[in-house]
């Protein structure tokens, strides 16, 4: 776990799990594979098998031992639905996620389909935020299967955004995350694709955040639209980060 985080739209990080295989373009220069294969091979550390899958029993109750509330990404450097971590696994990652009650976890997967398989069998507590991510068009059905999902709040990532995503629905979506991609090879965006989120994010009443314009490094771009930055944030049962409610959707949006 990292007490801190890079990631605009998180305050820390928690990896029960590392490692994970590309499934769709999205991947293509994923930030976690760069990172993890430096390391590839380096007897004792972390990533010493680079970026292959691995479980970290060890790990599953590191959030209990924070006692300051936190908003947590779990699996920032994995997909918690990849098809090789076991039922009992992922059950044990929410156990704990139930029994930390005063952290925010935020969940993000490209697993649309087991994401919906498992969902029944889950709890689905207050504090459980569940996102899938959507780069371009061929990917909006992830929208639907998170649908399906009971979680207090549902949430979609549009990064890398790599198309526009025209006539988005939102229906039953809380939050809306934008970027472009980052690094050396990074796929340019246009500004009318992050706009017309906005807007779309504008007439549903969905909380939007835009993380990045994107480029050689993270902060190459910077963060502004139209002469501002937009870190909407959803707010439900005392678990939002930010004040200034505004908005009247299906739950309160808080923006910066």
């Amino acid at each position: 776990m990292a007490d801190g985080s890079a990631i605009e739209w998180t305050e820390a990080t928690w990896n029960p799990v590392t490692g994970c295989t590309k499934v769709s373009p999205g991947c293509a220069h994923c930030y976690a594979e760069t990172f993890a294969e430096r390391w590839r091979g380096i007897p004792g550390h972390p990533y010493e098998q680079g970026f292959d899958l691995k479980l970290w029993p060890a790990r599953l109750e590191q959030p209990l031992r924070w006692s300051r509330p936190r908003m947590i990404f779990v699996n920032s450097m994995s997909d918690l639905f990849h098809e090789d971590i076991p039922d009992e696994f992922i059950a044990a990652v929410f156990d704990v996620m139930v029994r930390a009650e005063h952290h925010t976890f935020q969940i993000l997967t490209k697993r649309h389909d087991r994401l919906a398989q498992l969902a029944p069998d889950l709890p689905w507590p207050a504090n459980v935020w569940m996102g899938v991510t959507i780069e371009n068009r061929r990917f909006v059905h992830r929208a639907d299967r998170l649908r399906q999902v009971p979680a207090a709040v549902r949430f979609i990532s549009a990064e890398p955004l790599l198309g526009p995503l025209e006539r988005l629905d939102l229906d039953g979506i809380d939050w809306l995350i934008a970027g472009g991609e980052s690094g050396p090879r990074h796929r340019p965006v246009k500004a009318a694709w992050i706009r017309d989120l906005r807007d779309y994010c504008t007439d549903a009443q969905v909380a939007f955040f835009f993380k990045q314009w994107g480029g050689h490094r993270p902060k190459s771009g910077g963060r502004e639209l139209d002469g501002r930055t937009w870190d909407e944030m959803p707010e439900t049962a005392g678990h939002a980060r930010r004040d200034n409610p505004v908005g009247r959707g299906r739950n309160l949006v808080a923006a910066s």
